[in-house]
């Protein structure tokens, strides 16, 4: 992690709206005054899983991936943080340590914010308590659609939906197809809850379907409704 210099704060904070535009003027000097931001190195670890929380994060620029060690110590993705998503928050709230580990899969630039202050900022504005509780709320339901996703879908349900989380998170290309996004075979794995083999099977298998198309780390999205119909069907 490399700390880097920022001239103006407030610019940086008016950037991340969800926070910025609940504070009255005083709050959002307190606000810009406290936050660092960061550069991390791709494959670089933003926490760990078990550490105990500082920081409230937002990413500003790159990508970021939220995993858990499962048995074994397999690591699952189950989070792709978007532009300007806010995240690292909930362990802090229930004092409790980290349940999940979060990495950089390319160059990131990420604001962080201590604890205590985004604390201090929701004992005094009801607004930000109730963006933070449909945080919460938004991540539950996410949660409960992975864990249907994970059950129920056969695995090449599970890789249409990996896509088109990327597609959601991260969007296309100049070309209006190709993923903005370039995961390895075993990040798209872990995504999708499957071996690497297998996730390189279920790629080639719509690849000839001529649903997507490949190309090293490159994914082609090539027929975006059916891949929806190969994902909603499991």
């Amino acid at each position: 992690m490399t700390v880097i210099e920022k001239t103006d704060r407030q610019e940086i904070a008016e950037s991340i709206t969800a926070l910025w535009e609940p504070l009255s003027a005083e709050q959002r000097g307190y606000l810009a005054d406290n936050l660092m931001i960061c550069e991390f190195e791709k494959n670089e670890a933003l926490y760990h899983q078990d550490e105990t929380p500082a920081y409230v994060m937002c990413l500003l620029n790159g990508k970021i991936k939220v995993s858990i060690n499962g048995i074994g110590g397999r690591a699952q993705i189950i989070r792709m943080i978007e532009p300007f998503g806010i995240f690292s928050f909930r362990a802090a709230f229930v004092d409790e340590r980290y349940h999940t580990s979060a990495y950089a899969f390319e160059p990131s630039e990420v604001c962080l914010i201590p604890i205590a202050v985004i604390r201090h900022l929701i004992e005094a504005n009801n607004e930000l308590a109730v963006f933070f509780i449909r945080q919460l709320c938004r991540m539950l339901g996410e949660a409960d659609a992975l864990t249907v996703n994970m059950t129920q879908k056969h695995m090449r349900g599970r890789m249409a939906e990996a896509l088109l989380v990327l597609k959601t998170k991260y969007g296309y290309e100049d070309d209006g197809s190709t993923l903005c996004s370039y995961l390895s075979r075993e990040e798209l794995a872990s995504m999708s809850n499957m071996t690497t083999s297998n996730a390189i099977r279920m790629l080639s298998a719509l690849s000839a379907e001529n649903i997507i198309l490949t190309d090293g780390r490159k994914i082609k999205i090539i027929d975006e409704e059916r891949l929806r119909k190969v994902s909603e069907n499991g």
